[in-house]
């Protein structure tokens, strides 16, 4: 499966808002748009939605910006995934055949099915806690222009 710019960059927006808390409260949407080399316009969509299902606060003026609250480090890739509107991919048919399901099964169906039954498993246990809580001090590079 491969995730959509909307998920990649929620994700990212989220763990970079995250790693830089200590530093920053609240950051603003330019510098992240500018951080990880993305559409303002766009971004701004997503942190829209981020904001509208509690992932993340805002505060608009000058000296506002986006930060995290309590449930932003408990939230799972999953909850990521529903926020941007991708979980119909899940049950999309690997090949694109139009009619592919248990009853009506692909060549490669049952096998794609145990992966994506591991994967959903993968992406709804594992938080954005879990990415940042590791010593990994390279990071925030991987993730940035920087």
């Amino acid at each position: 499966m491969i995730f959509s710019k909307s998920f990649g960059y929620a994700l990212r927006s989220v763990l970079y808002i995250s790693m830089i808390r200590d530093t920053k409260t609240k950051v603003q949407l330019d510098e992240i748009a500018e951080q990880l080399i993305v559409p303002r316009h766009f971004l701004g969509k997503v942190m829209k939605k981020l904001v509208k299902d509690g992932v993340l606060n805002s505060m608009r003026g000058p000296f506002g910006g986006f930060s995290i609250n309590a449930r932003t480090l408990e939230k799972t890739l999953f909850e990521l995934i529903e926020i941007t509107g991708e979980v119909e991919e899940f049950g999309k048919c690997v090949l694109s055949l139009k009619k592919c399901n248990s009853k009506n099964p692909c060549p490669i169906h049952h096998q794609i099915d145990g992966l994506r039954k591991k994967w959903h498993h993968l992406l709804s246990t594992t938080t954005i806690g879990d990415l940042i809580n590791k010593d990994q001090p390279d990071f925030i590079k991987s993730i940035t222009a920087i």
